[in-house]
């Protein structure tokens, strides 16, 4: 049911009265609150206005270059350069020194760990360490003697070895020289080059043949080192002979010089025409050069 002005004139005396009181109050309410509001928001608004100056006033003072920061700056330490050794100093001194207190703390930590820093280098693995700083500090990082290992209190015995002669034999020199037929692996092998391996085919080549004539044949060694020629000599030609005109075919053929199709072609002439004089005799035998003959000539006994 809406209430219309022309409404107030059907009700009683007393009831218009109470209305009329009802009403004042209201807007007695509404206007204070209008006044307190009005209030709050001005203060708030100045309020607003005041931190807005003081703040455009600190912008300007520090544009102007005079010393007041807009915030809290925290002062540099100066950097020291001193002796020290990190197994023992202290925050203090670490700080002086320009490292920052992170890295302290990592090197206090390290200490209580049983961690010792035994050389320069070591200092240089603290986190955060970079290559200017250690070049800076590394001249002034002294290390007490204390912290080295115990093991450097012993002192290294020094032993004298002699030379073992028959497993390392001393080389000849340059312009000297060795028997080729002395059929000695140690001999052989005091000369430049010729190690173990060589020495051994020096000799079982040698006493295959029955003693060598020529340095020459020390090429029909496989890859036998040229440079070491040079330091052998024959000063006697005495070799052992073959006695061509008793030897089996068996025995014939071991010699290197003899092959099986010549060993077979002695004995086929022995059997036909007798002992054999001259290896002459043999040149017209297919299995005979004349290059064959010459270089078994040495070997041969008629006897």
């Amino acid at each position: 049911m809406r209430l219309r002005l022309s409404n107030l004139y059907y009700l009683n005396h007393h009831d218009r009265r109470i209305l009329l009181v009802l009403l004042t109050v209201a807007v007695v309410a509404l206007a204070l609150m209008f006044v307190v509001g009005g209030r709050d928001d001005t203060s708030e608004i100045a309020h607003s206005i005041e931190t807005s100056a003081a703040s455009e006033k600190l912008g300007a003072t520090a544009d102007s270059g005079t010393s007041t920061p807009q915030y809290y700056a925290q002062p540099e330490r100066p950097v020291e350069r001193f002796t020290f050794d990190p197994n023992t100093a202290d925050s203090t001194q670490l700080l002086r020194l320009g490292l920052q207190s992170w890295q302290v703390r990592n090197i206090y930590k390290y200490r209580a760990a049983g961690g010792i820093y035994r050389t320069k280098e070591d200092f240089a693995k603290l986190y955060g360490l970079t290559v200017k700083q250690y070049r800076e500090l590394e001249p002034f990082i002294q290390i007490s003697s204390d912290y080295l290992p115990a093991t450097t209190l012993i002192k290294e015995e020094k032993t004298t070895y002699e030379r073992d002669t028959l497993r390392h034999p001393q080389k000849i020199t340059e312009g000297e020289t060795i028997d080729l037929n002395a059929g000695d692996t140690t001999i052989y092998r005091k000369v430049p080059g010729i190690g173990s391996y060589y020495a051994r085919k020096i000799m079982d080549y040698g006493n295959k043949l029955g003693g060598y004539v020529s340095i020459d044949q020390l090429d029909e060694i496989a890859n036998f080192p040229q440079e070491a020629k040079k330091f052998f000599a024959l000063p006697s030609g005495n070799v052992r002979q073959l006695h061509i005109n008793h030897l089996s075919l068996n025995e014939l053929k071991q010699h290197p010089y003899i092959s099986y199709a010549q060993a077979k072609a002695i004995i086929d002439y022995r059997r036909l025409y007798g002992d054999i004089h001259s290896l002459q005799e043999l040149s017209l035998l297919p299995a005979f050069s004349h290059q064959a003959i010459i270089r078994l000539e040495p070997y041969i006994s008629y006897n």
